[in-house]
């Protein structure tokens, strides 16, 4: 009877991989070094420096290359991947011209390169020309290589089925349920997981459930597992069935020929080929206050930018580590737009609607500045329609069988949505492609029913009931943050980014492109 349970549990186990994995390994090489010395050749080593609180601190450091000018570094420097916030990096070239190793007073500095960690990994590997003392660019060239660091934070997926139980009950059939122990080293029983009671019945099919290999045993494959089956009784004296043990490798080998289940990882897309397209979308309603006014929340200030620039480049700057073209496209809406001042709720920042695209986030902060005077604010607050032209973009991935771009539109409003019912229409239509929204409210307006569009307290529905495929939708007020670093905004508004991506391939069954195959290494200038 027992062994009647396990097959049926060996025919539906997979092995699923953690998708939120963030560690990364970077490996080094250097080309060209030049020879300082006639006499010898140069001994490189690499410090690395990451960028804390706008101090550089220095992280780890590769081993000594002894008379070499083409180093390859076994010393591997494995770092903690966030998407949400912009990690600086600088790899410092030493020539050390003695033993010591721990002081670099001695040794010559050659130069140095300077990243973002988020620039490495959407190119897999980044070659950049050293940047030498003095500011010269030299003839070295270092490459650094990312790998994901793929730990023991594996799940499983288990259904278990049972089939002829005995019999427990007088007047009815047993009630089942089952727990999973694991042994310990110390011969104790630790439960793993307990399944949902099926009543009534002998044949009982319990719910599949996922379990992370970690707590199921500890990472040994072959440590012991007993599974113990029960009849359920209301007084909590439940009947004892039977039990059976296997370790899990004995499970994985009643599954040889069957398809193994990998839930990819965000790396995994993005060292993969897929690409962010970033889209800006700006509210020049009237209630922002006259332009040239000090008190208007678009008033440009000689020396310190407004809340709508903050946010801009707050959330802008990490998103365009991952997108190669760097080209944003930029709209406005809720203004009278020139030349026949109706108006729009879609139009381009530039002006060109045929492209809408600005070079890199500076240029999305030039075009804004740009706009201001040629404009009459007005409105309403609709924001629907700037959803539906980054979804009809976004729609255009749903037939392709790569990840090939994900689309995160970022809207910055200043009041209450006054097109709630179309607006919430969109976002659920959005839901079912490869796209993100995140709003982010700027002043004092009350954005109370923008909690609703979150989802994080109850799932979002459309006006006609139907409810969003996945949350895709972040919204945060500006005031939050108004105190805190650039850097605590955009890690409020991106850091569920990951996991949406990773939901929206992984529900469509989207596996990456192998990183080998879609990358070759890019040489940048410092």
């Amino acid at each position: 009877m027992m062994s009647d349970i396990y097959d049926s549990a060996c025919d539906s186990l997979g092995l699923l991989e953690s998708p939120c994995l963030t560690k990364v390994e970077l490996r080094l090489t250097c080309k060209g070094i030049s020879d300082r010395d006639a006499l010898s050749k140069p001994d490189p080593c690499i410090v690395l420096n990451m960028q804390s609180h706008g101090q550089w601190m220095e992280v780890d450091r590769t081993e000594v290359m002894r008379s070499c000018v083409n180093p390859s570094y076994s010393k591997v420097f494995t770092l903690d991947f966030y998407f949400e916030e912009v990690q600086r990096l600088r790899f410092e070239l030493y020539d050390i011209n003695n033993s010591n190793f721990n002081g670099l007073k001695d040794a010559d500095f050659l130069g140095a390169v300077e990243c973002t960690l988020g620039q490495i990994i959407s190119h897999r590997k980044l070659s950049k020309a050293l940047l030498r003392p003095g500011g010269n660019v030299g003839k070295t060239i270092i490459t650094i290589t990312a790998e994901e660091l793929t730990g023991n934070d594996d799940y499983i997926e288990l259904s278990f089925s049972a089939r002829k139980l005995d019999d427990k009950d007088f007047f009815s059939k047993s009630d089942p349920f089952l727990e999973i122990y694991r042994l310990n080293e110390d011969a104790t029983l630790q439960l793993v997981y307990r399944t949902e009671t099926v009543m009534n019945n002998l044949n009982p099919v319990w719910k599949t459930f996922k379990v992370s290999l970690n707590s199921l045993c500890n990472g040994d494959h072959e440590r012991k597992l007993q599974c113990t089956v029960w009849d359920w009784d209301s007084n909590g004296k439940h009947d004892y069935i039977g039990e059976f043990e296997a370790t899990f490798q004995e499970m994985r080998g009643a599954i040889e020929g069957r398809q193994i289940i990998k839930m990819h990882s965000f790396l995994d897309y993005i060292m993969g080929g897929c690409q962010i397209q970033f889209t800006v979308a700006i509210d020049f309603t009237a209630s922002n206050g006259d332009p040239r006014n000090s008190c208007s929340l678009h008033y440009i200030h000689p020396y310190r930018p407004n809340e709508y620039l903050k946010a801009l480049v707050a959330v802008g700057e990490i998103c365009q580590d991952y997108d190669s073209d760097k080209m944003f496209p930029a709209f406005g809406f809720g203004a009278r737009i020139p030349p026949d001042y109706k108006v729009s709720h879609d139009f381009a920042v530039n002006f060109n609607e045929e492209n809408p695209e600005c070079a890199g986030i500076q240029g999305v902060v030039e075009a804004y500045q740009a706009c201001l005077p040629k404009l009459q604010l007005y409105g309403p607050t609709n924001i629907a329609p700037i959803i539906h032209k980054v979804a009809n973009s976004a729609s255009q991935e749903v037939h392709t069988k790569e990840a090939m771009q994900y689309f995160i539109l970022l809207i910055l409003t200043d009041g209450v949505i006054t097109d709630m019912a179309d607006t919430r229409e969109a976002i659920v239509q959005a839901s079912h492609l490869p796209m993100s929204v995140i709003i982010v409210g700027v002043g004092n307006a009350d954005f109370g029913d923008m909690q609703m569009l979150d989802g994080d307290d109850g799932i979002l529905r459309s006006p006609r009931g139907e409810p969003v495929l996945r949350d895709i939708v972040q919204f945060v007020p500006f005031r939050n943050f108004k105190h805190a670093s650039p850097a605590a905004l955009a890690k409020s508004v991106l850091a569920e980014v990951p996991n949406q991506v990773v939901d929206y391939y992984n529900s469509r069954g989207i596996k990456p492109k192998v990183a080998s195959q879609y990358h070759t290494s890019r040489t940048f200038g410092p």
